[in-house]
């Protein structure tokens, strides 16, 4: 078996006395983990890093083996994102969160949006915008989206404004009322094209950590990305 393809790295492990495994998001194959022999060696320091583009070749004798991979540097990524504080740890978690896909099971979509947040540039606004609109994704995709484009109770798609942390459904002001303090707020610029504040910022960080942790984090024993917390912090600092 043999396939050769674009890669995202998104984490390396030691592996025995010289070698490292490679764990990679590839387009249209998704998350793939390869042996990399002699991965340790200052030959290779530079290129298997977290960030970096990369093109693969896997080789196994057999599909479902572990199989090894060739890895050739595309473009240097790790190198620029070290000078960036805030950069650097988005990396780590957008890192964090592609390792929870199901191995070999093709995400795209996230793949690509992950890529334009490490590649783009503008402020804090921006970039936390992008990773809340990345957690949205991700729970759509791992079988957890939330609908937030029509209120539970009325259907109304106009002026939803918070979303049940049961349910994960949307509702409007007025149903809202009731339950105000038991609600989650919704955020705008989830449903669309939005320029959000830093208070809007802070509440879809708030509305997909409170997802993740019910059905991921809690779901699966596994503490959420130590880096999280600190980003958003930075990243919803007043000026």
């Amino acid at each position: 078996m043999e396939w050769t393809g674009h890669g995202l790295i998104i984490g390396v492990r030691r592996h025995g006395e010289s070698s490292v495994i490679v764990e990679a998001m590839v387009a249209r194959r998704g998350r793939y983990m390869g042996l990399v022999r002699g991965g340790r060696s200052t030959r290779h320091a530079a290129t298997l890093q977290p960030g970096n583009d990369v093109q693969l070749t896997w080789r196994a004798r057999l599909e479902n083996h572990l199989g090894n991979f060739s890895v050739e540097l595309v473009h240097p990524r790790a190198a620029e994102l070290i000078a960036d504080q805030i950069r650097l740890y988005a990396c780590q978690l957008l890192c964090d969160h592609l390792r929870l896909l199901p191995e070999r099971d093709p995400h795209d979509r996230l793949m690509g949006a992950a890529i334009d947040i490490l590649d783009g540039e503008g402020d804090s606004l921006v970039l936390g915008a992008a990773l809340a609109r990345f957690e949205f994704f991700l729970l759509d995709e791992l079988g957890f989206g939330l609908d937030i484009f029509s209120c539970a109770l009325t259907g109304e798609t106009t002026n939803l404004t918070h979303v049940s942390p049961k349910t994960g459904r949307a509702v409007t002001r007025t149903a809202a009322e009731p339950y105000i303090e038991k609600l989650l707020p919704l955020p705008t610029f989830l449903q669309g094209d939005v320029t959000p504040g830093l208070g809007d910022i802070s509440n879809a960080f708030r509305l997909t950590g409170h997802f993740l942790a019910m059905h991921v984090w809690t779901a699966r024993q596994i503490a959420p990305p130590t880096t999280r917390d600190r980003l958003i912090g930075m990243l919803t600092k007043p000026l």
